[in-house]
């Protein structure tokens, strides 16, 4: 697989920044030229120059320092919003197609409320109910998420407990829970971590779209949403407060669509179609 991704030039031009923007977040205090939050208003709104790159912000702060340094919000909460939310359909999907019966009757109509709502309108409905902050906002999406990913999982539970391999390790009095974890986990695992990566982009437009309203990251942490958010009364006379942090967050949601497709090409075809059903 790794292979045929390189072999296209799109993919693996796609590949590369997200390796970049990974080494970007973890190695952000030796990449940045200065504190991203240190302030200094006699520096502010410095055009870009050899000690600052990208110049200052209308506090005097680095853009480019904060710019790396918000790579760390931006793919860390990501990465964790997908854990949780595979982690969590893993264990309710799971249940719900090993056990069937009532059990599964009642945790498909859960699922299946969730997902009459537009996915950001009841992250806005969760926050404001649970309050703003980036750990909100991981509960938030995680919450809104979650049901489509466990109906994915009781279908592929569905489909292999009855296979003869299953029925085998079943009959030879192997415990359910390492039936699970030996033979069921792991063919699911591999397909909805592809699945995921689909959606890696769409989550992060969610996290920089919360924080840019105020209700995600927190000033003066540096995110690229909120670094938008910040620079909306400058649009006029300071642009490019606007447009590095927007450039990020474009190049960076491209880069995972792009690979996102890319590995979706190497799937079943009804799973890429209840994907895009599902959203």
């Amino acid at each position: 697989m790794i292979r045929t991704l390189w072999a296209n030039k799109l993919t693996a031009a796609a590949l590369c920044l997200v390796a970049l923007l990974a080494a970007m977040a973890a190695f952000a205090p030796q990449l940045a030229t200065a504190d991203p939050d240190r302030t200094d208003i006699a520096r502010k709104l410095e055009p870009p120059s050899w000690s600052e790159p990208l110049g200052t912000d209308h506090l005097g702060r680095s853009i480019y320092s904060r710019l790396i340094y918000g790579t760390r919000a931006s793919l860390g909460s990501v990465a964790v919003i997908v854990a949780a939310i595979l982690t969590l359909s893993f264990v309710i999907g799971g249940l719900s197609g090993y056990a069937g019966g009532l059990v599964d009757g009642v945790i498909m109509r859960v699922c299946d409320v969730v997902l009459t709502f537009p996915t950001f309108i009841l992250a806005l409905f969760l926050i404001g109910i649970l309050g703003t902050g980036l750990t909100n906002v991981i509960i938030a999406i995680v919450m809104t998420h979650f049901a489509w990913y466990a109906r994915m999982v009781r279908g592929m539970v569905l489909q292999l407990r009855n296979r003869e391999h299953i029925l085998a390790a079943k009959v030879a009095g192997t415990p359910p829970v390492r039936l699970a974890l030996r033979h069921i986990l792991p063919p699911v695992a591999a397909q909805m971590a592809v699945l995921a990566s689909l959606d890696v982009g769409h989550m992060m437009l969610h996290v920089s779209g919360l924080s840019f309203l105020g209700l995600g990251v927190q000033p003066p942490t540096p995110e690229w949403g909120v670094m938008i958010g910040d620079a909306r009364q400058f649009i006029r006379t300071a642009p490019q407060l606007m447009i590095f942090p927007g450039l990020m967050i474009f190049l960076a949601v491209m880069a995972f669509n792009i690979l996102g497709d890319a590995l979706r090409d190497h799937l079943d075809p009804h799973l890429v179609t209840e994907h895009d059903h599902g959203h």
